[in-house]
């Protein structure tokens, strides 16, 4: 495999084979770190040697163990333990030897019931090390591992290096999670590394293609929409830190990052604004990256759902009162309008106005006749003059494929989404090689622009069968629908009612849904009030247009009408006719590849265009079996920059050409730059705490086992005297809880952590204490499916102290807001016929589970570590519970016969009220499920608790009637 190696490749090998050493390696992406991990797993893959791969993902194991197989190792290069092995099979997977790959529970979980054995594991090979933290699985894993073997390896790799920026020391915080004291890293500008790629000039030619005037105009709109967003949170949030919320940090992947990072802790004491300005900043963020990829028929249908949905309320058909604020500002009108140009042009005969809405019968059936040019397309409406404007990157694409004429060459095409593959593939399929320049993929767009106007149509089709509402457009066509029928009018009047009723409600909205004032300022943006709503008449933003948008599908609605219900169809066999579109075809059509693609063979050796999308370290194994001749980077990737670079150096004799397409002045071109200037700030940040950090010397990860079982006690025996346990406390957890930060929290504090399949509760503490651990989110759902009284009813009927225990997570609010008005709940005076509570609301449930339940305690965590010095404190003066007793707890009465017949058992656990914690349960006190159908109400309930037995017994003989 060395031809798969470069010179860097060897010697950072060389510096981390050496299998008594541990170490951290951080190598910029796309350098081919995969490569690396294979060779070295591959030097360690023997039967007597067991290494285990750790917090790697299963597309990650599917490459990893493609690739050994392909550098000699067999089929057993790489063994994947997953969750169908039990575990007697896993036991001799460990015992077997050689590499094998593991979830981070799974080995926890043996780690602790002593099924690995540690003292014969060779060592640990960490993936994704940038994600380790004090509380994860992996610090678990390394902390069990150390325990029982000091001298076996641990490696840890990433080439994430952002994410070893935040926070203080974080460097040192990983390395000494991972008991690790050497550190290797690997930018791009490493001196090995550009020795390596950098020996031939590249063959690249950069295409950097300004975007049209109206995609200008929508990108400059999308700015200061963003800018104004981002000034208008800030002043509604001035006690918060809100300094790294810019329009640049906003083109940087981790932004929605950056603004948790900030908002988690105070979520529930922002108003709704705040919240509703956190959603919009994601949807201008998506919609600066959908003006450079959508074409403009899909972007204009992108924007009237965002008007759409911000006008009526889809559910009940009412006019919305919150919209966005983004949308009453000019900039959002001018990126509708601009939007819109790019697709069509509209004239007077189908923009419906104020003036043709008393107009006859006669003169709006005239929509419907064809007075339009022979050109003209049949299905096309009257007044409707098609634009089509084409992305400029698709045109200047044409010219590498068209230029090179070797019939062995390979060109291949990276995008960044499957949309943009299959948008590009359909170009290329029904390209028009006679037609202009900018004009090559009418054919494409006129396909879509049918498909634009057939989904205006049953839009309004939707809206006008609604149920009626307050106000709103659905209200007055549903209104103009009623009278119509009495009246007879004809659909033309009818909607030519709904229309006039809509443009009149938003009229009387706009002059008495605001106070009287000076209008807003020519800029938006320029001032704190950019996204306050414009007073005027005439100065709605964007949401001026949602009448507009109804006429428009009232028209389309009236045209389609007309053609008879005959589908709307391309003449593909006149297409098929002209010679310049079978000539293409044998070109590109002829041998377009996708990535799902539905033939299977050898693919032809003449040209070949290929369109994927980028795929991270399989990318590499692409370039390497398709070997293509040319590559087209459509849409800028810095990682795969640097596996082109990779590649080229790898098969110098290939003479590989790049084509480099980027979006000048775009924010395409500012986040291809962003990321570079990153990523290099990050080595640099990363490198200088290197040189700084002192080595960690003799510290250890964990207390040793001798000063656990020393405890203090109190003064008063013999003057703080000491005494020494028999045994280290033990608490007995289930095994699901051991995704949960919790399990590792309460080793590092001594205590013996049993993890077992339990049937009542999550956490044994004692022979007395069960606890049931609920997060918020799991508190929610378990009260709205009923599963958490199911839970407490066995708990109450085995334990003598059953505990629910309610955990947030560490610095991050999730209750929900209080209040609907403002950021505090207003005090009020209580009044003795108050009767707001609702029934449904959380508090209630929890009063309600307590009033069932009288021995049930309550118990409110803030983190993780609150956590476990409740449970220490719970644990005082108590024994330590039997894992034996505690794994039949719930199942002490079911049948001792494993031949049992397993369909009844599947059937129980259909039945509501019976889940896969009880279903033992039921088995043993019922020996059929006649005799289960047979029971009263009151005994189903004794057997299920309260409300399980009542749904089983009422869906047993109502069935879906209850």
């Amino acid at each position: 495999m060395s031809s798969g190696l470069l010179s860097y490749h060897t010697k950072i090998i060389e510096t981390i084979v050496d299998p008594a050493t541990s170490q951290l390696v951080l190598i910029a992406r796309g350098l081919g770190l995969r490569t690396i991990l294979c060779t070295l797993l591959r030097i360690y893959n023997s039967p007597q040697t067991l290494v285990l791969l750790v917090n790697a993902s299963q597309d990650e194991e599917q490459g990893i163990g493609e690739l050994l197989g392909r550098m000699g190792s067999g089929a057993h290069g790489l063994k994947i333990v997953t969750h169908q092995y039990n575990r007697n099979e896993r036991k001799a997977l460990y015992q077997a030897g050689g590499v094998i790959s593991v979830t981070s529970r799974i080995l926890a979980t043996d780690m602790l019931l002593n099924d690995v054995p540690c003292d014969l594991v060779s060592g640990l090979i960490v993936l994704h090390a940038e994600k380790v933290t004090n509380v994860s699985s992996e610090a678990f894993i390394v902390r069990l591992y150390r325990e029982k073997n000091q001298k076996g390896f641990i490696k840890a790799f990433t080439d994430q290096p952002e994410h070893i920026t935040y926070g203080m020391f974080p460097l040192r915080s990983i390395m000494k999670e991972l008991g690790l004291r050497t550190a290797h890293i690997y930018p791009r500008f490493h001196e090995d590394i550009q020795e390596a790629l950098e020996r031939r000039k590249a063959d690249v030619v950069e295409l950097y293609q300004p975007m049209t005037q109206l995609m200008h105009d929508i990108h400059e709109s999308i700015l200061i929409c963003m800018n104004a967003t981002l000034s208008e949170l800030k002043r509604s949030n001035s006690t918060l830190d809100l300094e790294d919320l810019t329009a640049d940090n906003a083109n940087i992947r981790m932004f929605d990052m950056i603004v948790r990072k900030h908002l988690d802790p105070v979520w529930h004491k922002v108003g709704p604004r705040t919240k509703q300005l956190v959603g919009d900043l994601t949807t201008l963020r998506n919609l600066m990256s959908y003006l450079l990829s959508y074409d403009a028929v899909a972007l204009h249908s992108y924007l009237e759902g965002i008007i759409h949905a911000n006008s009526v309320n889809v559910n009940t058909g009412e006019r919305r009162q919150n919209q966005s604020p983004w949308l009453l500002i000019d900039a959002a009108d001018v990126m509708i309008k601009a939007a819109k140009r790019r697709c069509y042009i509209t004239t007077a005969e189908l923009k419906v106005n104020s003036s043709a809405l008393d107009e006859d019968e006669e003169d709006w059936a005239a929509l419907d006749e064809d007075g339009a040019p022979q050109q003209r397309l049949s299905w096309l409406p009257q007044g409707m003059e098609p634009v089509l404007e084409e992305l400029p990157k698709w045109a200047q694409l044409v010219e590498p494929l068209t230029s090179n004429s070797d019939a062995s060459d390979i060109v291949l095409v990276m995008c960044s989404s499957q949309r943009t593959c299959d948008q590009l593939n359909e170009y290329f399929n029904r390209l028009d090689p006679s037609a202009s320049k900018e004009k090559k993929g009418h054919r494409m767009m006129e396909r879509r622009l049918r498909d634009y106007i057939r989904w205006k149509a049953r839009l309004n089709e939707r809206d006008r069968k609604r149920p009626t509402g307050k106000e709103g457009p659905s209200s007055g066509s549903n209104l103009a629908s009623k009278n119509g029928a009495e009246s007879g009018m004809s659909e033309a009047m009818k909607r030519k009612d709904a229309a006039r009723q809509f443009r009149a409600a938003n009229r009387r909205r706009i002059r008495g849904g605001a106070p009287g004032g000076p209008a807003s300022s020519s800029q938006p943006g320029s001032s704190h009030d950019a996204l306050q709503p414009n007073r005027g008449t005439d100065a709605m933003g964007a949401l001026a247009a949602a009448g507009e948008m109804l006429d428009e599908s009232n028209s389309l609605a009236t045209f389609l009408a007309t053609q008879g219900g005959s589908p709307i169809l391309f003449d593909d066999m006149a297409l098929a006719e002209n010679s310049d579109f079978l000539a293409l075809q044998q070109v590109s059509e002829h041998h377009m590849l996708d990535e799902e693609d539905q033939y299977f063979g050898i693919i032809p050796t003449d040209q070949t265009v290929i369109i994927r999308v980028y795929a991270d370290d399989a990318d590499d194994m692409l370039l390497s079996d398709i070997k293509p001749r040319f590559i087209v980077i459509f849409e800028p990737n810095q990682e795969f920059i640097r596996r082109v670079e990779v590649y080229r150096s790898l098969n110098p004799s290939l003479h590989v050409r790049i084509y480099f397409m980027v979006y000048e002045k775009s924010t395409e071109e500012v986040k291809f730059l962003t990321s570079i200037r990153k990523e290099k700030d990050a080595f640099e940040r990363i490198i200088k705490e290197r040189a700084s950090m002192l080595a960690i010397i003799g510290e250890d990860v964990r207390h040793s086992r001798g000063d656990a079982i020393v405890q203090q006690l109190s003064t008063r025996l013999a003057g703080g005297g000491r005494v020494i346990e028999k045994e280290p406390p033990r608490i007995i957890i289930d095994v699901r809880e051991m995704n949960s930060a919790l399990p590792n929290l309460l080793h590092a504090t001594g205590t013996v952590v049993i993890p077992l399949t339990l049937t009542v509760g999550d956490y044994i503490l004692s022979p007395d204490i069960c606890v049931e651990r609920k997060s918020i989110p799991d508190l929610i759902q378990s009260f709205n499916n009923g599963r958490l009284y199911t839970q407490c009813e066995l708990m109450s009927a085995h334990y003598k102290s059953p505990m629910l225990l309610i955990e947030f997570e560490e610095h991050k609010a999730e209750v929900k807001s209080y209040a609907k008005g403002g950021k505090y709940p207003k005090k009020k005076a209580p009044k003795a016929d108050d009767d707001n509570i609702s029934i449904t609301s959380i508090q209630s449930k929890l009063v309600l589970l307590t009033l069932s339940y009288p021995r049930l305690r309550v118990i409110w965590s803030s983190s993780p570590y609150h956590t476990a010095e409740i449970f220490k404190d719970l644990k005082t003066n108590y024994s330590e519970p039997d894992p034996l007793k505690a794994v039949k707890v719930g199942a002490e009465d079911q049948s001792e016969d494993l031949t049992q017949n397993q369909q009844p058992e599947d059937l129980l656990r259909s039945i509501p009220g019976i889940t896969s914690k009880n279903v033992k349960h039921v088995m043993g006190k019922v020996r059929s499920i006649r005799e289960l159908c047979e029971l009263e109400l009151a005994r189903v309930q004794e057997i299920l608790g309260n409300e399980p037995g009542k749904l089983c017994w009422e869906f047993l003989h109502r069935g879906d009637r209850s």
